[in-house]
């Protein structure tokens, strides 16, 4: 059976490697890099894995098959409206860096849908179920802003006021999620507070660039930093924001 995999970076690889290992036939496109070979790509695919960076997406939706399912993996959506005119979509996200996945280190997916479990079935994946792909999709780019947060303050992991912090950003997650139409347990998920946790540090690339940021407020990332175009998107009024969200209404200001 054929996966198509939109997006050939760490994470995408890292997916389709489990993938593959499970007799899946896998074919790849790098938005970044291909612009001929999409049809083929997707020709015959039982299944799309959505895997690109989030600002490629508006730009890929348009082509792919409604008919097909859709698996989203990209982290940085806000919310499953874009995908309403698919007829079968469902999402896959946690936490886990795509070396510590290809190394088949402890990994923890949040799923959507049973299909998932078949699909990416491995002895050292363990998962937890929800249907709520609106939350889960959140969870995805939330936890990304609150990671550049945590850089930004200099927090170190397992201190108390790193501790401190991710309680309140998680509390933040939830009523954010509440607040536009997801639901607020699933902050609780893999997908949520264990991501959430995994990219507040290194080696996350949100965290990294915050700290860079500390050190210096003109600091521009040389490779995409999913939290800022996540940030961006919450500025430009793409979800709603509770006047008691402290961190995010911060990081607004200052970014």
């Amino acid at each position: 059976m054929k996966i198509a995999i939109l997006g050939a970076g760490a994470f995408g690889t890292a997916l389709g490697g489990i993938l593959a290992d499970n007799g899946y036939d896998i074919d790849y496109y790098d938005p970044k890099i291909e612009k001929e070979n999409f049809s083929s790509v997707i020709e015959g695919a039982k299944y799309i894995l959505l895997v690109s960076p989030s600002e490629a997406v508006p730009h890929l939706l348009p082509h792919i098959p409604k008919s097909v399912p859709l698996i989203i993996a990209t982290k940085g959506l806000f919310g499953n409206k874009q995908f309403s005119a698919f007829k079968d979509y469902m999402a896959v996200s946690g936490p886990g860096f795509a070396d510590d996945i290809k190394q088949g280190k402890k990994t923890y997916f949040t799923i959507t849908d049973e299909r998932l479990l078949e699909l990416f079935k491995a002895d050292y994946i363990e998962f937890d179920k929800t249907t709520d792909v609106n939350g889960v999709l959140m969870c995805g780019a939330l936890k990304n802003i609150y990671a550049i947060q945590a850089g930004y303050l200099g927090l170190k992991r397992d201190t108390l006021a790193w501790k401190e912090y991710i309680v309140n950003a998680a509390g933040e997650m939830k009523s954010i999620l509440a607040l536009n139409s997801a639901e607020a347990s699933t902050v609780d998920l893999y997908c949520g507070i264990s991501d959430l946790e995994l990219t507040c540090g290194y080696p996350s690339r949100n965290y990294e660039y915050g700290d860079l940021l500390r050190q210096d407020i003109n600091y521009k990332p040389q490779k995409t930093v999913e939290g800022l175009s996540a940030l961006k998107r919450v500025k430009r009024g793409d979800i709603n924001v509770p006047d008691d969200a402290f961190i995010m209404k911060d990081l607004m200001e200052r970014l």
